[in-house]
């Protein structure tokens, strides 16, 4: 049983990710300049993966996604709704934002992408849209 603390710090974790989220993904869908070109164009890890998001036929979908994504995942986030179904996505999402850029395998490796992917898999494990969210309404 959650104490009324720890449920108010689950709703502020949830939030703040979730604003977090949802401001990066309207800054890109707002933007009609962006892409991910320059992002995946500069990884320096498995660059033939990454390379293949950069297609013409792909990238569009990759911008789409990506953009989209985060907007939905912020939403979802804030309002408690499908939790356990977005945040595992939203950690898959910081992993391959994560991937690309690791110049060294040391200590330096756990970056903010690691703690978002960390703290969002936290949230889908104990079910945190329960919490003050739609998903106690829709799931009980």
């Amino acid at each position: 049983m959650m104490t009324t603390t720890q449920k108010f710090l689950l709703l502020l974790i949830r939030f703040s990710l979730g604003w977090i989220f949802l401001y990066s993904g309207l800054h890109k869908v707002l933007d009609p300049e962006w892409t991910s070109a320059g992002f995946l164009s500069g990884a320096t890890n498995l660059t033939g993966f990454f390379s293949f998001f950069l297609q013409d036929s792909v990238l569009p979908i990759v911008d789409f996604l990506n953009a989209w994504g985060q907007t939905v995942l912020g939403l979802s986030l804030i309002l408690g709704f499908l939790v356990r179904f977005s945040a595992p996505l939203g950690a898959l999402l910081m992993i391959l934002y994560w991937l690309p850029q690791i110049e060294t395998w040391d200590w330096s490796v756990v970056d903010s992408h690691i703690v978002y992917a960390a703290a969002l898999l936290f949230l889908a494990a104990v079910g945190a849209g329960k919490f003050w969210g739609f998903d106690k309404r829709i799931f009980g």
